[in-house]
């Protein structure tokens, strides 16, 4: 219907402004299915760096206690120290506290003295950036002991647990990024029709409060290890409510409640006029508080440079949030403004962009610096690969971006209004001069600028060029959304990944990242039963170091009542089904109470099966198999 008949021109965006929407969603969904598809056990940004005593050293007296070093300070958990003695038994130890060389150490002190042989301590801290890491090691007492203990060493994090966490954490920052850009477009770009991004502002920040109240439920279960089952334990919430990320947490929830009454004075005042001041100092303070809640909690809050590091990050996710959010909300006012859009409103906001992008290049480099260390962790870690996929897709963003300026530009001149030459008429001689002639203080009328797509009368078509323009500049602005929604998706991925420098700490120190704390050798314990009376008990089996090649092998039997039981005979073999290697034998002798062999070797990383052939008496023997993984 024209405007001649009285009623709104209705443009036909509208199945493709909900191919837009279902666009985003179906990213948004993939790369959900993508963090949940990534949530192995994340490597935590805390290495460990040393121990004394030291991993599988032999001391000739107790010691008082053990204290582990880490590269980064550490949050101590109430159950973060368990120790073990040579017969699997739980020693008493006092409460885990930090050692006196600072907060990156954790340290626990024996009431009384150790006996003789090895034990084994498991622990698990939380690193300042709020990511919890566990591990194991050992020390002997006097000698080593045929004996050790089997400890369980699980995941860092519950796989759904942790599953759920990076889903709260990327949903937290697409709403952060949302809630502030459109704020910012809103108040500083000011489109004259703000109405059609009230929904998204109202929206991205029931999402942010939804993530940042999901995010402190689940801070328990995700620093503990433990299933979303145990998230509602008042205890749990309690100690959440205690710790510098739960802190954070709850910081974030208070100044939302702010963040909700600024916005609504701004929905009253702004309405294609400039806020005032006042308004806006607010807005940036509160915005910058956000910021903060993630800084505080996340990578910059620990290592070197931390002031700096922390300024950086708040820069960092504020220019995000200025370019993706703002670029968020001016696809949605292009798509679904009641009126058509004036081209100032995206010069402005093309403006904003320019900066936020330079920001976040100069703060993603230095981050980037700070992170890796050296160029050789950018090709040698897993943080450094996943940088460098990060670096590409903002590569395509830089350039959609680019391209965005493109159309917004021609724009610009396509609604520029042009200003006339008047014609030159002659005048009969003797004819009295106009009364106003134009000069330059006086023009000739000129026709106002037509906004975006909008004639100038209701009898003239719509330009043409004035609308490939404008449909061309939605295409690449619904490209950069799309890039910029992966970049999320990356960054949040990024930020569960020991950072380059870390992992260089621990190579240096003797821990590699990914078995850090972790016993070098692999211990499996196989019951078995002959089906006579005393006939049933365990095979303890130790393969050291538990990687590819040679590897010694420890067994031994326990009866009945769990005491060492020395059988007549025991065979061992290991076959690899899925190469089609084995059985290799093991060839194992009688060490006077245990069973050993110096050196079998092991090829190939995978699965193997262990057979287990024990012999309790002349006549009774049982053969029983049992899977243990050898790592490359």
């Amino acid at each position: 219907m024209s405007e001649g008949h009285g009623k709104r021109r209705v443009t036909p965006t509208g199945n493709h402004g909900n191919r837009t929407l279902r666009a985003l969603a179906l990213l948004g969904t993939l790369l959900a299915a993508l963090l949940l598809g990534s949530a192995t056990p994340a490597a935590a940004h805390a290495a460990l760096r040393g121990s004394d005593p030291a991993d599988g050293a032999v001391l000739k007296s107790s010691p008082r206690s053990i204290t582990l070093t880490f590269t980064e300070s550490v949050g101590l958990l109430d159950d973060s120290f368990r120790v073990y003695d040579p017969t699997n038994h739980r020693v008493t130890t006092g409460e885990a506290e930090h050692g006196p060389a600072g907060s990156d150490t954790a340290r626990i002190t024996f009431p009384k003295k150790l006996r003789t042989g090895t034990f084994t301590v498991a622990w698990r801290i939380v690193s300042a950036d709020s990511h919890p890491i566990s591990g194991a090691l050992t020390f002997s007492v006097g000698k080593p002991s045929a004996t050790r203990a089997t400890v369980a060493i699980g995941a860092d994090e519950n796989p759904v647990t942790g599953s759920l966490y990076n889903i709260g954490r990327y949903v937290a920052y697409t709403a952060v990024a949302l809630l502030i850009g459109a704020v910012a477009f809103m108040a500083v770009c000011r489109p004259p029709d703000p109405a059609p991004l009230r929904r998204p502002v109202r929206a991205a920040w029931w999402a942010l409060l939804a993530s940042t109240l999901f995010l402190f439920v689940l801070r328990s279960p995700y620093e503990e290890g433990t299933s979303p089952a145990t998230a509602f334990d008042l205890s749990a919430l309690a100690k959440s409510a205690t710790g510098r990320p739960g802190l954070a947490l709850l910081t974030r929830v208070a100044l939302l409640a702010l963040t909700a009454a600024l916005y609504l004075v701004l929905r009253k005042r702004v309405n294609g006029a400039r806020p005032s001041r006042p308004l806006l100092a607010t807005a940036a303070v509160l915005s910058l508080a956000l910021a903060l809640t993630w800084a505080a909690a996340e990578h910059a809050s620990a290592g070197i440079q931390v002031p700096l590091a922390m300024t950086s990050s708040v820069l960092h996710l504020l220019s995000m949030a200025l370019w993706l959010g703002g670029l968020t909300a001016l696809l949605i006012t292009l798509q679904r403004s009641a009126t058509p859009l004036p081209a100032a409103v995206v010069a402005r906001f093309s403006r904003v962009a320019f900066a936020a992008v330079t920001v976040l290049v100069g703060t993603g480099v230095y981050q980037s610096w700070r992170g890796l260390g050296s160029w050789q962790a950018l090709t040698d870690t897993s943080y450094g690969r996943l940088l460098l996929l990060k670096l590409a897709a903002v590569t395509l963003l830089l350039a959609a971006a680019s391209r965005s300026r493109r159309w917004t530009a021609k724009l610009a001149t396509a609604t520029a209004p042009a200003v006339p030459t008047p014609d030159r008429v002659p005048l009969p001689v003797g004819a009295p001069a106009p009364a106003n002639p134009p000069t330059a203080e006086n023009p000739p009328p000129v026709a106002e600028p037509s906004p975006l797509g909008k004639p100038s009368s209701p009898d003239e078509p719509p330009a043409t060029s004035t609308g490939r323009h404008q449909a061309a500049l939605r295409r690449s602005i619904l490209t950069e959304v799309a890039v910029g929604v992966a970049v999320l998706g990356i960054t949040t991925i990024l930020t569960g990944t020991l950072p380059g420098r870390a992992a260089a700490e621990a190579a240096e120190s003797g821990t590699a990242p990914g078995t850090t704390g972790i016993p070098a050798a692999a211990v499996a314990v196989v019951p078995f039963d002959v089906g006579t009376p005393n006939g049933h008990g365990k095979v303890q089996i130790t393969l050291d170091p538990g990687r590819v090649g040679a590897n010694s092998v420890q067994a031994v039997a326990f009866g009945p009542d769990g005491g060492i039981s020395s059988v007549p005979e025991l065979r061992l073999s290991f076959t690899l089904a899925a190469q089609k290697i084995g059985p290799l034998p093991a060839n194992v002798t009688d060490r006077g109470g245990y069973w050993a062999a110096d050196s079998v070797n092991l090829p190939i990383a995978g699965e193997w099966t262990m057979s287990v052939t024990v012999r309790v008496s002349d006549l009774d023997q049982v053969t029983v198999t049992k899977k243990i993984r050898i790592a490359a």
